[in-house]
């Protein structure tokens, strides 16, 4: 931590970071309102767990701090305008997790949504975020996928953040605000000077009851139903869903506000974690474990089909088993595959489609609104049927 007139001096230097960081945000943008009462808040409801189909639903997958592809994302699906603000309506966004990693431009994502997740709830639409593995990973302060800019980006943002936390200790009737470096490290063994401060910083607002990890994965869900999908980050196996999925989303969401230790809960790691799982997302459908799926949809009650990202296919959206695995990851990041962005298209009336910025596809397909008329044209032995959108 930097002493008070070292602080004071870096103001200018700060300044100039912080508008090319956050320079496609308004001032009202970055500093979202926040709970102006004084007095202790009660404890949040429980996470809502399952949703009833709603009239149009999108679903999208990893972003991996890309925000251009990210913006681009949500403006093929009818989203945001030339603007970047919600024209959205009443749709209901499903996003699928992993923000994190790999791109240089997370903390923009993840305001850019938070704002979007406000102007949506005005005209009666919403946007659910998961989490995924690299969320998870991230909490638990692992950084093998963090590049560069996404250390500088996490500097830059704690700068402010304590210069913050100084103004505030200057007023009375204000607790001192907490450090958020409290117990990090001053150095790691192995750890280039360079990147000491960014690493610091990445811990420090990501561990578990971190200030970025609170505000922005509180609410996250690890696993969802919406209508008739089932949406997870890795895959769902029969115990995930004996244990409990709104067992599992509570769980997860005590991790991150602090009182469950460091360790994610166990259902979050190794092979088998409902953020991990790959047994469904195989580039070749006939390698997917399409009995297990099977035995998890018939335990959900009403859930027709699972919506997943976490591997990336390079076919883009595409099904497996009969189109029961949805797989949504389409590498769309600079970071890892780059490919053109493609999102799910889930309508009451006219069924399933995608949506993609990839000129090849110029034809409009419906793919079925029963889960079984047109669904096998998203099977990735067939050429995929998409809908081309101009971002």
């Amino acid at each position: 931590m930097r002493e008070d007139s070292s602080v004071c001096s870096a103001v200018p230097n700060l300044l100039s970071s912080f508008i090319d960081t956050f320079v496609d945000f308004s001032v009202s943008d970055i500093f979202l309102p926040q709970n102006a009462n004084p007095n202790p808040l009660p404890s949040p409801p429980d996470l809502q767990t399952r949703y009833p189909t709603p009239e149009r639903l999108i679903a999208i997958g990893d972003l991996h701090g890309d925000f251009d592809k990210s913006k681009q994302a949500f403006r093929i699906a009818g989203l945001i305008d030339a603007s970047d603000k919600w024209i959205g309506g009443s749709t209901t966004v499903v996003q699928i997790g992993d923000v994190l990693d790999r791109g240089g431009n997370e903390l923009k994502i993840l305001y850019f949504i938070e704002k979007l997740k406000r102007e949506a709830a005005k005209t009666g639409g919403k946007i659910i975020t998961m989490n995924g593995n690299h969320e998870i990973m991230n909490m638990e302060g692992d950084f093998r996928f963090v590049t560069k800019e996404g250390l500088d980006e996490f500097r830059v943002w704690a700068d402010w953040y304590c210069l913050g936390n100084k103004m505030k200790g200057m007023c009375r009737g204000l607790d001192k605000p907490k450090d958020p470096f409290d117990g990090i490290p001053l150095v790691f063994r192995g750890v280039r000077k360079e990147y000491l401060d960014g690493i610091r910083a990445r811990i420090a607002a990501l561990r578990p009851e971190g200030p970025i990890s609170r505000r922005f994965f509180t609410d996250n869900v690890t696993v969802l139903v919406v209508g008739d999908s089932i949406f997870v980050h890795g895959g769902l196996l029969p115990e995930h869903v004996e244990y409990g999925l709104e067992r599992i989303n509570q769980e997860v969401r005590n991790w991150i506000n602090g009182s469950n230790g460091k360790r994610a809960p166990v259902h979050c790691r190794g092979r088998d974690g409902v953020v991990w799982v790959r047994r469904f997302s195989r580039e070749q459908a006939e390698n997917c474990d399409c009995s297990a799926l099977e035995h998890v949809l018939a335990t959900v009650p009403g859930v027709k089909r699972m919506i997943m990202g976490h591997t990336i296919q390079e076919s883009g959206i595409n099904g497996a088993c009969n189109n029961r695995a949805i797989r949504i990851d389409v590498g769309m990041s600079s970071g890892c595959g780059n490919g053109l962005p493609e999102v799910l298209e889930i309508d009451r009336n006219s069924g399933l489609q995608v949506l993609t910025s990839n000129t090849i596809y110029q034809n409009k397909y419906n793919l079925g609104v029963d889960g079984e008329k047109g669904l096998g044209l998203l099977a990735p032995e067939h050429a995929p049927k998409q809908v081309e959108v101009k971002a």
